[in-house]
């Protein structure tokens, strides 16, 4: 079994992806800036903003996952939170980069997330790996500075495994916690004419995907992490009453409405991203919920 660093492993892919791991048997460091307690896993304090880590993190490490990152809806998109969600992200890479370099260990792999909102406001162009980003607002300009610090992890790791997430379907966190209390009372909304597209995942098969990542030796490069068959806003808001078996009146939010009270955050919400997830399965790889309805069913009949 492998020595796995995790960086971001308390988040909400984390945790999952903390649990399954140990469940196989592979040795995990957990990177904290403070001290927890989680049984089978060793804790590891660091800093980013200092740039500081406790040498235990290098310990015999195979391989660091990085998921670190402040969350992007978690905060109005002033300068200054701004500002908080790209070093949260690129200083963390600069920081593995420097502390592997000094100490010359060279990893098997580096798996680091990154997100579809690289791509921009696509409409409904299928959106592949190999899609340059539209080079508009602060989701495209944040992930390609996180890919760009990532990347010079390759002259420390075999091999560098990015991974371009979409929404991920969870009940214990993400966008789908926002989402579902209304429909406790028969009321869902999509957002803007609701045709711009949502490329969402399971939970199960995102941490399935980051695991396949770490044991499957012919990744490499970058992946989109979204199930096989994005639907549009409209779709996902109606597909959510059909999972909780609940006739909702599905109701617009205008696109104003939405920059009123988000301001440059609505992008979140607005901007359309079908993407493609061609290249993960032609590598092998198996969405155990490939399907909407079902997917949505499975997280909130099993409360993952």
């Amino acid at each position: 079994m492998s020595n796995i660093l995790i960086a971001g492993g308390t988040g909400l892919i984390g945790t999952h992806l903390t649990q399954k791991l140990l469940a196989k048997g592979h040795q995990l460091s957990l990177l904290s800036r403070k001290k927890r307690n989680i049984k089978g896993v060793k804790n590891v304090q660091w800093d980013v903003n200092k740039g500081t880590i406790d040498d235990a993190a290098f310990e015999n490490v195979d391989h660091i996952i990085n998921l670190a990152g402040a969350g992007i809806a978690d905060g109005r998109w002033t300068e200054k939170y701004k500002k908080i969600l790209l070093d949260s992200r690129n200083k963390s890479a600069d920081l593995f980069h420097d502390e592997l370099n000094k100490r010359n260990i060279q990893l098997k792999s580096y798996v680091t997330a990154s997100a579809i909102g690289y791509y921009g406001d696509r409409k409904d162009e299928w959106l592949k790996e190999t899609s340059a980003s539209n080079g508009k607002g602060f989701m495209v300009d944040c992930c390609e500075q996180w890919e760009a610090a990532g990347g010079q992890m390759k002259s420390v790791s075999d091999r560098l495994v990015t991974l371009r997430i979409g929404i991920v379907l969870s009940t214990q966190g993400g966008a789908l916690t926002k989402m579902l209390p209304s429909y406790s009372a028969f009321v869902g909304s999509y957002f803007g004419n609701g045709q711009q597209y949502y490329s969402w995942i399971h939970i199960d098969d995102m941490v399935d995907l980051i695991i396949y990542s770490i044991e499957n030796k012919e990744l490499n490069g970058t992946y989109n992490a979204v199930s096989p068959n994005p639907v549009n806003n409209k779709i996902f808001a109606q597909a959510i009453g059909k999972a909780l078996d609940k006739t909702a009146l599905i109701l617009p939010v205008p696109s104003f409405a939405l920059r009123l009270a988000m301001g440059e955050m609505a992008d979140v919400v607005l901007n359309s991203n079908r993407v493609s997830a061609d290249k993960i399965v032609a590598s092998g790889f198996q969405f155990r919920f490939p399907e909407l309805v079902g997917a949505l069913r499975d997280v909130v009949g099993r409360k993952v």
